[in-house]
């Protein structure tokens, strides 16, 4: 009997060609194992036939969308991670889960390997292989395109590969980019992307209309949080999955969340990234409303101050280390009291906070007022507040002279 090797297979060109190049170089049943994440219909269409015409001894599609929203979407989204001042981390977050899932597959199956189609230059093969130990140590995996057998040098020769053994693709070389797609969004990179002078071409975005083309009228949105996760879109309460797919189509229908980047990546060059994170970009400007509301200053400084190295473990894929559930578990904390309602204006690409309110606000009109001088807060004692946080000030100048 052969040893089995489970291959993360999305049914794209690189992964249709490693299915075909595993089955022909190495002695393995390979078990072609896909997880829905909300990549669309269309790139799930006919992809268990596809894998089995291409050699795979059995093809295990499971639906994940809504744990991948609630367990690993709602979290980021809730900690407020931004990678670099700009990614959402939509790609990042999906990769522990797919790699997860491939191991329970590896599991149940007998299976001796894992494979990926991560590149040698990429995040993702760091993403993959980190969850790959983290819960079976001592899995062999194979990544082809660090294996000296591996025939493929760029995406032009993956497309004359599958050309050449009958494997449909969606890549072409009129249109060479690659993407990867999941329900918080919808990445773009490579190919004539990789000049960072560039501009995108307008047809190549899915899931946004061009701003200037969005619509004259703008829509408002109500999104309701309870301790910091989004549960209702305009008074109706949607699950994980469906919240974020309502807000994906109102959003995107107004060309809101596109992002174009150039990141660093954790192995060590810039990567011009484009992603369209709709939904995401949505919850994201109506939960820090609502934290701002909600949510202590003190325990918000301290948040804020942790956020570039909670989204830099997350785009580096340690999930699953020790310390990300240690930051899990504070970020949570500190959603406690992030309760309430933000109303957000989605118009030609912008979305705008229009307003913000939670049974839990910390926001005190009779102390915040200027038209309040009855006692709420006695204006007086700010005298002497400044002048113990100048103490050190004084000091200075008594001893330095001035702070010139």
């Amino acid at each position: 009997m052969k040893d089995k090797c489970v291959l993360a297979y999305s049914g794209g060109l690189d992964t249709s060609v490693i299915l075909k190049w595993l089955v022909e170089t190495y002695d393995y049943d390979v078990i072609a194992f896909c997880a829905n994440v909300g990549q669309g219909d269309d790139e799930l269409e006919g992809i268990e036939r596809k894998a089995l015409d291409s050699g795979a001894c059995d093809v295990v599609v499971r639906d994940v969308r809504e744990e991948f929203v609630r367990d690993f979407v709602f979290p980021i989204l809730r900690a407020g991670a931004v990678y670099e001042g700009a990614y959402l981390l939509g790609t990042s977050i999906a990769r522990p889960l797919l790699a997860k899932e491939q191991i329970m597959v590896a599991r149940q199956s007998g299976a001796t390997a894992v494979a990926h189609g991560a590149t040698g230059k990429g995040n993702d093969q760091v993403r993959f292989e980190l969850t790959y130990r983290a819960f079976e140590p001592t899995i062999r995996i194979i990544a082809p395109w660090r294996d000296d057998q591996w025939p493929i040098k760029g995406r032009q020769d993956a497309i004359e590969y599958a050309q050449r053994h009958g494997i449909p693709i969606k890549a072409t070389a009129s249109k060479p980019y690659s993407q990867d797609g999941n329900l918080l969004h919808l990445s773009y990179e490579g190919g004539i992307l990789e000049d960072p002078w560039a501009s995108p071409p307008e047809d190549m975005f899915e899931r946004t209309v061009a701003p200037t083309e969005a619509p004259d009228t703008p829509e408002e949105v109500d999104i309701e949080f309870e301790k910091g996760t989004p549960v209702a879109v305009n008074g109706q309460r949607l699950g994980p999955a469906a919240l974020l797919e309502r807000l994906n189509e109102m959003a995107g229908r107004h060309g809101v969340g596109r992002v174009d980047m150039v990141e660093n990546r954790y192995v060590g060059m810039k990567s011009r990234g484009v992603y369209e994170t709709p939904g995401g970009t949505v919850i994201r400007e109506a939960h820090r409303a609502v934290e701002s509301i909600t949510m202590d200053r003190e325990v918000m400084r301290i948040r804020d101050r942790m956020l570039p190295d909670y989204a830099a473990l997350v785009y580096n894929g340690y999930w699953y280390s020790p310390e990300m559930r240690v930051l899990n578990t504070f970020m949570d904390a500190t959603q406690e009291n992030v309760s309430g309602t933000a109303r957000v204006r989605l118009f030609k690409g912008n979305c705008t906070i229009l307003g913000r309110k939670s049974p839990v606000s910390l926001y005190q009109p009779q102390i915040a007022s200027f038209d309040d001088d009855q006692g709420a807060y006695q204006q007086a004692l700010a005298t002497g507040f400044i002048e113990l946080n100048a103490l050190r000030l004084t000091v200075g100048k008594m001893v330095h002279g001035d702070p010139l």
